[in-house]
């Protein structure tokens, strides 16, 4: 019994030694790491609009009135310019009271300001500028935030994702041959940076009366950036 459990012992040894050399002889394989980036510039097809009503009263309720009042205004005309698939909604409000600093004395309460922001979803990109002036003339006084994205980033991201591994696999094969050496397989593939630059434009400061002219707005182009790092094991040809 005592042979039988030596005898396996020395196998079991032996088969070790195989595996760990065998891994070894992997380890010490030459392979070639290489980097590939891709950048691809979309058409945006949908735009994201901060539209901002303020108002100041001497009195909280008044202020909160006056805003109110405004908001449905600019809600309305708002409404008159979206499409199917478009949406509105508020991503803000506050009401907070203005102080005068007397010198000397203590902070007085003179009246409050309200303010209330709209965000606008629209697929109806060529309307955008309208929009924001019928917005303008309804009572709006503030354009916070306007950015221009795609409704399907992650398509996006895999044309580019791909375009990336095929520049790192070019990028293997030409590092090979300038070696005399030919791919085997790739080990390893790491994605590294992955980017979606939506577009985004200055804020504006809406003027009291209506604008002349329509408000010219030019999307641009969505900039969308991947790189991968890759391991590729060679031989000699």
């Amino acid at each position: 019994m005592n042979k039988l459990l030596a005898t396996f012992g020395i196998i079991m040894l032996l088969g070790s030694g195989a595996q760990a050399q065998q891994g070894a002889e992997q380890q010490r394989r030459p392979s070639i790491t290489v980097n590939g980036e891709a950048t691809i510039f979309a058409e945006p097809d949908q735009a994201h609009i901060d539209i901002g009503v303020v108002t100041q009263a001497r009195s909280a309720p008044e202020a909160s009135k006056q805003n109110a009042e405004r908001l449905s205004r600019v809600l309305a005309e708002v409404k008159k310019h979206l499409g199917k698939g478009d949406e509105v909604k508020t991503t803000g409000y506050a009401l907070t009271p203005n102080y005068r600093y007397p010198q000397p004395g203590k902070p007085e309460i003179v009246g409050y300001t309200a303010s209330n922001t709209l965000r606008v979803k629209t697929t109806h990109l060529e309307l955008v500028g309208r929009l924001i002036d019928s917005a303008m003339q309804a009572g709006a006084n503030n354009i916070h935030r306007l950015v221009f994205t795609l409704k399907d980033e992650l398509a996006a991201q895999l044309d580019a994702l791909r375009m990336a591994s095929a520049k790192a696999k070019t990028k293997a094969e030409t590092v090979a041959a300038s070696l005399g050496l030919k791919l085997v397989r790739v080990t390893a593939v790491n994605e590294g940076e992955r980017m979606v630059q939506p577009i985004f434009r200055q804020a504006l400061a809406a003027r009291a009366e209506a604008a002349p002219a329509q408000t010219p707005v030019e999307p641009g182009t969505v900039e969308i950036r991947s790189t991968v790092s890759m391991i590729v094991e060679v031989s000699e040809k």
